[in-house]
């Protein structure tokens, strides 16, 4: 990763800044400096998807002469923290805001103050409920992403029968409803649409949620095989709980046995498609959600204008061993365009 010069503030920074006084560092290098500000808050500072968003919205940010701002919360879930960013962000004198809702519902109201104040808010990877509470969703179509590894699975699985699990996300986030309902949809199950606003439940032998984590996804596997032995093909919200469902499998001699799909297309990932772990993965790009978020808050900084709606910003399902009617890549494309370590 190059080495960028970075100014940027974390959650606690943030809050140091605006709490000593209304002219704390923050605050008066916003006013008094020609640059634009932008704020960019994430779920999390450690998960290599983010981690890929922050390094792509610090290069555009300097290339574009703009001040970029960043926070993020504690742990995946935290909108305490996020609404302190965003109130912190607006305080210090950003007028664009890009954001990753870990709640997409709690966090509006924090939204709608900061767009009241004239700032632009714009949602990177996961919609707010509702979808219009932001002025634009730059963002992978999840549901597209599920529809992928849910073909393939199919594909995949040929005539045999197949005894479903899927490792979620957590109960009622929109992008793992949406990325559930799209593998289920994929793989043939009837009566889904992009619209559908439940977790689907129809054809699934156990259902758990593993909070895209990999030791949380093992527990999550370990009780779904205790629930039903006889899985064999296993949907998980992102590959962290890909692979602790792989380890799950491999501690009872069935990980050759049993297909997992996932989606997320980070480089430790894609490795994990290559090795056989994970047979396929649906890539999305969370450096172009990035490069772009900034580029439209300068676009803003100079001309006044607001970007509007959804923008798609791609995904590939990656695996080594296509299948007929299913368009894919293979993991050399994977790792020249995967994010993380």
């Amino acid at each position: 990763m190059p080495q960028i010069k970075r100014s940027t503030l974390t959650v606690a920074a943030l809050t140091a800044a605006v709490a000593v006084a209304a002219t704390a560092t923050g605050v008066t290098l916003a006013a008094q400096s020609s640059k634009p500000v932008i704020g960019l808050i994430t779920k999390t500072e450690t998960n290599p998807f983010f981690v890929k968003m922050k390094e792509g919205a610090q290069k555009a940010a300097t290339a574009g002469g703009a001040q970029l701002m960043t926070a993020a919360g504690k742990q995946d879930g935290d909108n305490a923290g996020q609404v302190t960013a965003i109130e912190n962000m607006v305080a210090a004198g950003a007028k664009t805001i890009l954001i990753t809702p870990s709640d997409s519902k709690a966090i509006v109201p924090a939204i709608q103050k900061a767009r009241a104040a004239g700032v632009m808010v714009i949602a990177l990877d996961s919609p707010t409920e509702p979808a219009d509470a932001v002025d634009a969703l730059f963002a992978t179509n999840n549901y597209k992403a599920g529809q992928l590894i849910g073909q393939y699975a199919k594909k995949a699985m040929g005539s045999k029968k197949a005894v479903i699990a899927t490792l979620d996300l957590f109960p009622g986030h929109p992008v793992g409803i949406a990325r559930h309902n799209g593998f289920l949809q994929g793989f043939g199950t009837a009566g889904i649409t992009a619209k559908t606003a439940d977790q689907v439940s129809t054809g699934v032998a156990c259902a758990a949620d593993s909070f895209g984590d990999q030791a949380k996804g093992q527990t999550a596997m370990e009780n779904c095989l205790q629930k039903n032995p006889d899985i064999n093909l296993v949907y998980t919200i992102n590959e962290p709980a890909a692979a602790g469902a792989y380890q799950a499998l491999k501690a009872i001699g069935r990980e050759k046995d049993v297909m997992i799909v996932s989606v997320d297309g980070g480089c430790a990932g894609v490795r994990n498609v290559q090795a056989g772990v994970i047979a396929a993965t649906s890539q999305q790009y969370p450096l172009k959600m990035a490069s772009m978020g900034v580029a439209a808050g300068l676009n803003y900084a100079k001309t006044g204008k607001k970007v509007s709606g959804y923008t798609d910003t791609g995904v590939t399902l990656i695996s080594d061993k296509s299948v007929a009617g299913v368009t894919s890549k293979d993991t050399k494309f994977g790792l020249a365009n995967c994010w993380g370590n």
